[in-house]
């Protein structure tokens, strides 16, 4: 028996969807990639990725989705699969041929993203023409009954074609706003026909998809239907809990042989898969789905460890994980916890940089892993490194993240690498921002994720020792790396005494803060800065920057999260504001007017970060990498730091 076997013995029992036995409970969930040509064509590309995720040892394994019709109305991604033609058979073939290569089961998800689908056009379509609340989304137009009886024959011709391509199962995307879910919802459906009005008409139209794909595709292949539990829609007037479960219940009676239950949309105004929202939140809505419509469940939404599903499917609340953010991040992560080695999976942090690259039709990429997109690429060294033909003696100067990766892969690739780190912890600002409020305490996973990969490679770590150009000398690697990061720049404006402090000291407990504080900065820094002063309490908190707007740089996914914590604290906000001087009493700044304001404060903290260059040595091949490059986020280090290690 495997170690993961015996510490996660229901995750690794063998699962049943219809008829069909899995090997797990895992079961890889669809996610988008733009990987595929424009054309609707599944790209070489998209095969490797998805070869990958069959490979990393899932029971089931999910496509992204296929859009059905030919006008591209369900098309919500540029690069996005199409199955409207039979044309595209051989192509969605050669994705089906690689899952079951690994023993997995193979399963192709249709999906019409309605009102925020017709990429390439200039609307969308849906029940009714209902305004968008999310700017970048096209107006939707409202579909004629004609229109809707087509496309439930559409949906109906693209499971035959699944079937065709030789796929195990088939499932129904009706989830986050995409045209299903845009049915189901009193927000976006108000038709007073027979597939609007009240809960039971506005399950008819998916219901008929579910009744027509049964028919087509006979009694012995699984459907599967992802669905919304909870749309987090009442302000806006959607469904309540309740009426999504009888709306639900409706539809999987129809010929559903499992539901992937999910939570929230788009254009919900609270968050969900973001790191505020605690890992196995969401299960009390898969539980109150299994316990009443007594059928097969499935959920994704914050489950990126083990442990957490594993107590959700001892306690019956679901029947598979599904994984897809975690499994983005690293496909292999079923087999590694079936190994027991769950310190090499590359960890999710939830930073939703995924999700900001589709949505702005860019092809997918993971701020924790740099090799998503190039699987079949030997040189990326996704499957690991051929060993260097040459070994060396690197010497990397910082362990923060990008000082970490570098030094991980470095010596995954045979070299000799000592990482030095002049304070007594490793992880660099990442470790610093794991003190943070509201889940960001995870960021300590990525840290000791890379802290065990150099160590397995032979990379060693030397902590309290600060290094000088004198040391580098002496030493004498072939290989220098610089991952010295950022600091706040003190040196940025005049004036300033005792009261003047850096952000980083402030998180690190490092320094004492007064009653009413001023964070100098516009970036994600001083807001995580001022949310960390929030969250403790007993501060007046004010926020002063150039920026016309307070983080830029942060994540879409965050931004609005944040600053709506940061109007519940009552921070006050001065952007487009120029800084002039630091008084002992205060910031002195001038505001878009030309007007000079002063922010009163005891403690003035300084969140505008500049890179930390005191080792200036350019002596044979040295490198620089991370905030020491130009300060930016924690993906930046990463990929830096893998980057420039690969080559060497």
């Amino acid at each position: 028996m495997l170690p993961g076997q015996k510490r996660y013995p229901h995750i690794f029992s063998p699962g049943k969807l219809g008829k069909i036995e899995t090997k797990n409970r895992i079961k890889y969930a669809s996610t988008e990639t733009n990987f595929n040509y424009r054309d609707g064509f599944v790209a070489d590309k998209e095969v490797a990725y998805m070869e990958a995720q069959a490979r990393g040892g899932a029971g089931i394994v999910t496509t992204q989705g296929a859009y059905t019709d030919a006008s591209g109305e369900g098309k919500g991604y540029v690069g996005m699969m199409a199955i409207w033609d039979d044309k595209f058979i051989p192509g969605l073939k050669r994705i089906a041929d690689v899952i079951r290569k690994y023993d997995s089961v193979s399963v192709l998800q249709l999906m019409h993203c309605g009102r925020v689908g017709g990429i390439h056009l200039d609307y969308t379509v849906g029940p009714s023409a209902v305004d968008q609340k999310l700017p970048r989304f096209r107006p939707p137009r409202e579909m004629s009954v004609e229109d809707i009886e087509r496309c439930i024959a559409e949906h109906v011709a693209g499971a035959r074609r699944c079937a065709e391509a030789g796929f195990d199962s088939v499932e129904i995307s009706g989830i986050v706003g995409y045209l299903l879910s845009n049915f189901i919802s009193s927000y976006t459906n108000q038709r007073d026909d027979a597939f609007g009005g009240d809960a039971k008409r506005r399950a008819e139209f998916p219901r008929r998809i579910v009744e027509g794909i049964r028919k087509e595709v006979g009694a012995d292949y699984p459907i599967v239907i992802r669905l919304c539990g909870e749309e987090l829609l009442l302000d806006r007037g959607g469904n309540t809990p309740e009426e999504s479960l009888e709306i639900n219940r409706i539809i999987c009676e129809a010929g559903v042989d499992m539901l992937s239950v999910t939570v929230g949309w788009q254009e919900s105004a609270e968050s969900v898969i973001s790191r505020d929202i605690p890992q196995g939140h969401w299960l009390y809505v898969a539980r109150r789905f299994k316990e009443q419509l007594k059928m097969p469940v499935c959920m994704a939404y914050r489950l990126f460890e083990p442990k957490y599903p594993e107590q959700a499917l001892a306690d019956g609340d679901i029947d598979f994980w599904e994984s897809c953010r975690a499994m983005i991040a690293d496909p292999m992560l079923p087999n590694k916890i079936l190994q027991g080695r769950e310190d090499e999976i590359i960890p999710c942090m939830a930073c939703n940089i995924c999700l900001a690259r589709l949505f702005r039709d860019a092809e997918l990429t993971c701020g924790v892993r740099p090799t998503l997109g190039h699987e079949s690429e030997a040189d990326w060294g996704y499957y690991g490194f051929a060993e260097a033909p040459k070994k060396k003696k690197v010497m990397i100067v910082g362990a923060g993240l990008a000082g970490l990766q570098a030094g991980a892969v470095a010596a995954e690739k045979g070299h000799t690498v000592t990482l030095y780190e002049k304070k007594e912890t490793i992880g660099g600002q990442a470790a610093i921002a794991a003190k943070g409020p509201w889940g960001d305490d995870e960021f300590m996973r990525l840290v000791k994720h890379l802290k065990a990969r150099c160590e397995k490679a032979g990379a060693k770590i030397v902590t309290k020792k600060a290094v000088n150009a004198d040391m580098i000398k002496s030493e004498a690697p072939d290989k220098v790396i610089l991952a010295t990061g950022a600091q706040p720049d003190y040196g940025a404006y005049p004036g300033g005494n005792g009261n003047v402090v850096g952000c980083l000291d402030v998180m690190d407990g490092a320094v004492d803060v007064g009653k009413r504080v001023v964070v100098v900065g516009s970036t994600g820094v001083a807001i995580s800065t001022a949310l960390f002063l929030v969250d403790r309490g007993n501060h007046e908190v004010a926020m002063v920057g150039p920026a016309k707007k307070f983080g830029l740089d942060v994540n879409p996914s965050y931004i609005w999260r944040y600053m709506k914590k940061l109007k519940e604290g009552g921070v006050k906000q001065y952007a487009k504001h120029e800084i002039k001087e630091l008084k002992a009493d205060g910031v002195v700044a001038q505001n878009a007017d030309g007007e000079e304001v002063v922010i009163p404060a005891d403690t003035i903290i300084l969140a505008n970060m500049t890179s930390d260059n005191e080792l200036k040595y350019k002596k044979g091949d040295v490198y620089t990498v991370g905030d020491a490059v130009i300060p930016r986020r924690a993906n930046g280090a990463i990929h830096d730091g893998y980057r420039l290690a690969m080559t060497l």
